[in-house]
């Protein structure tokens, strides 16, 4: 358990989870967090991360930064989004090592699992067949990341434990159309054409403003608003989504999210997640009155045969229940209170046909979800509503 004086360092506060990730652990009586906007400290620049850490000495780090987007996005930016995301977890992990950092939180993605993976996925599915190409890219910047964490651990006994959500939401949620992922895109699209049949120009206006499509905000013209939102399946009343409707997902509420990270880090070691004994024991070295050296295996490297093979001890993070993007869209609907059209686009890809992850060894290690999909889509529709008016 780390002290409540602890400087914990929270890569990507304003994000949907490292937001909620900072809330929850304020909410525990940790205070002394850090963070820094992108503009403040770009993560891919390796001499600004190692600045950052020499001055401000973080005694934990919650890597929750990462460079995002859904389908559309991942297809158009592949390079952006091996190299970004690499070059994130590269500096932050290599510095938090070379700088003594005792527990690091790393957040990755289920869309680490391969497309036809038995479902629902356990972390040793992991590798097992080819991923979805859609988001291959993504993908294996995450994997990547959590073989450094789990590599650091076999490597120098340091204590880096890597958490795999699903599919997530909830406020700060991305609502840009351009790179959005599946929930707030559908979300933003049917209010707005409710807004357009509604002729509500005003409310459209402000929406517009708040979040620019491709450069157009509320002040262009109603022919150039309506002729850009149409180009995301925007019309009066009616809303074009991709894929057929059928791919099974998951979701979990951003806020529950930030309370398994949050469990995790202060509960979760690696001894917990591969076996205490022999982790303790062998690895790190037990001296001769039982304490343990943790710089025991300074030098000794990862082959440690009593050991055997220790792959896969990321945490799956989920609620173990889906539904499909038709359905989800019919709860989005239900809660804009949208009463035209919903339209499914089988000509565009539909990315992986289902992804439901098994999430016993979260269970086990004392965590469960607490908000269903039904409350959290109305939740979300409600902060959505009330962003506008910031």
């Amino acid at each position: 358990m780390l002290d409540k004086n602890a400087k914990i360092y929270v890569a990507g506060h304003h994000g949907l989870v490292g937001s909620a990730i900072w809330n929850n652990l304020k909410a525990r009586g940790y205070n002394n967090l850090i963070g820094r906007t992108h503009r403040e400290l770009d993560l891919t620049d390796q001499v600004a991360v190692k600045k950052f850490f020499d001055e401000e000495k973080p005694d934990a780090v919650v890597l929750a930064a990462a460079f995002v987007g859904g389908i559309m996005a991942n297809s158009l930016y592949r390079a952006d989004f091996i190299m970004q995301n690499m070059k994130i977890q590269c500096n932050v992990i290599s510095n938090a090592y070379s700088h003594g950092v005792k527990k690091l939180l790393f957040l990755g993605s289920t869309c680490i699992y391969p497309k036809n993976a038995p479902q629902p996925m356990k972390e040793d599915a992991l590798l097992t067949s080819p991923l979805e190409y859609t988001n291959e890219e993504y993908a294996i910047a995450k994997i990547a990341g959590l073989k450094m964490c789990e590599s650091y651990n076999l490597q120098y006994g340091t204590n880096y434990i890597a958490v795999m959500p699903t599919n997530l939401y909830g406020p700060n949620d991305n609502f840009h159309l351009e790179n959005s992922h599946v929930m707030p895109a559908i979300m933003r699209k049917v209010y707005l054409s409710k807004l357009i049949h509604d002729e509500n120009w005003d409310a459209i206006k402000v929406d517009m403003d708040k979040r620019p499509v491709e450069g157009v905000t509320g002040s262009n013209t109603k022919e150039e608003i309506l002729n850009v939102l149409a180009k995301y399946g925007i019309e009066n009343n009616k809303v074009t989504l991709w894929g057929t409707g059928s791919p099974l997902r998951e979701f979990l509420w951003s806020e529950d999210m930030a309370d398994a990270s949050v469990h995790v880090l202060l509960n979760v070691d690696f001894k917990d997640i591969i076996g205490i004994e022999k982790y303790s024991s062998v690895f790190y070295g037990a001296k001769a009155d039982g304490a343990v050296d943790r710089n025991n295996s300074e030098g000794r490297g990862g082959a440690i045969p009593s050991l055997g093979e220790i792959r896969n001890c990321h945490i799956n993070v989920g609620t173990g229940k889906e539904l499909t993007i038709r359905q989800l869209s019919e709860l989005v609907v239900k809660a804009v209170g949208f009463e035209g059209e919903v339209f499914f686009d089988s000509s565009k890809p539909d990315g992986t046909p289902r992804k439901l992850i098994d999430v016993e060894k979260l269970h086990r290690l004392g965590w469960t979800h607490k908000v269903e999909i039904e409350d959290g889509v109305k939740k979300l529709f409600d902060w959505y509503k009330q962003s506008l008016e910031k």
